[in-house]
């Protein structure tokens, strides 16, 4: 979450006035994150998020977005529950940018994640798999193998600017990645960006599953390698094993693992490294002025590549 685009007051209260939520007693901008304008909001009815979806987000993805909160929510995962308007509506425009009123869910995002973080993150997001299976919507990836390609295209000539020679390595990287993605592994709907910030605990109870705006439909395993890469990594980019191995045994024991996924892993979590690699170094070159947003390092992310580089199997992860 990030603020991008500021909401005056006189603008905020006509857009309101398409609601029944009350007088407004607080109103402020979150700065974590680097997508979406987001922003608390309370009134007299209760606490709330307004986000106004930026630049990177395709308007015809909204629908997708707010259904699978809608379907999540209903089969009691912790997710926000989009807020209609007095026509029934979830989605209309503030600012000239689409926007959205969500739930506010209790709890906060751990800064430095515990064992007992990672294995109950494990057991939800394996619910979270089971619970999307029949969600009918379809959205492809558009961050993964073709979709790097793209980004690649945008920041290698000037990936030297943030570490001599990176901009040839990301290129070998990609053709390696893309002659052996796996095809045949089992699909469903991912959430694709399930950082430690878009989950919230009580003590160490999970009490939240946020910010679905890069959701998707890709092979499940790689939701598990995009958890392996944001959880389970010291602030020295070491592997902590113990934390990877609770977060795939909690996963495995709600939604068993095929011997393929355990297999690809490796290859999965070094793709994970590479698309997030590439979004933070698209970022960190191209910078807004003004936003009120600290661009994350991308280079966190290559040392993470250079050791999935060097795993043959998921044992390496702590998964017998």
């Amino acid at each position: 979450m990030a603020v991008y685009t500021l909401v005056e007051q006189d603008d905020l209260l006509e857009f309101l006035g398409a609601y029944d939520l009350g007088n407004v007693i607080a109103f402020k901008g979150i700065a974590e994150g680097v997508e979406n304008s987001n922003f608390f909001l309370e009134t007299d009815h209760g606490r709330y998020i307004l986000t106004l979806y930026e630049k990177r987000v395709d308007p015809a993805d909204l629908p997708f977005f707010i259904g699978l909160m809608d379907h999540l929510a209903a089969v009691g995962l912790p997710c926000p529950i989009p807020i209609r308007g007095n026509d029934g509506e979830p989605l209309r425009r503030l600012n000239d940018r689409p926007a959205a009123i969500i739930s506010f869910l209790k709890g906060m995002s751990p800064q430095r994640p515990t064992v007992a973080h990672c294995s109950a993150l494990g057991h939800a997001l394996a619910q979270f798999h089971k619970a999307g299976a029949d969600f009918e919507i379809k959205r492809p990836n558009s961050l993964s193998v073709k979709g790097w390609r793209g980004l690649l295209d945008a920041t290698t000539h000037r990936a030297d600017e943030v570490k001599p020679g990176l901009g040839e390595d990301l290129e070998a990287e990609y053709a390696e990645l893309a002659a052996a993605w796996p095809q045949d592994l089992p699909q469903g709907v991912i959430h694709a960006d399930m950082f430690p910030d878009n989950v919230f605990f009580i003590g160490e109870k999970l009490s939240g599953l946020i910010d679905f705006y890069f959701a998707c439909n890709d092979s499940l395993a790689y939701d598990l390698a995009i958890c392996i890469n944001a959880w389970c990594f010291e602030r020295d980019n070491s592997l902590n094993i113990t934390k990877a191995r609770a977060l795939l045994t909690a996963y495995d024991s709600v939604r068993t693992l095929s011997a393929a996924e355990r297999d690809a892993l490796p290859l999965l979590a070094r793709g994970a490294s590479l698309r997030f690699l590439l979004t933070r170094l698209f970022d960190w070159l191209n910078h807004p002025e003004g936003a009120l947003v600290t661009p994350k390092d991308p280079l966190e992310y290559w040392q993470r590549l250079r050791f999935h580089r060097g795993i043959e199997g998921a044992s390496a992860y702590g998964l017998d």
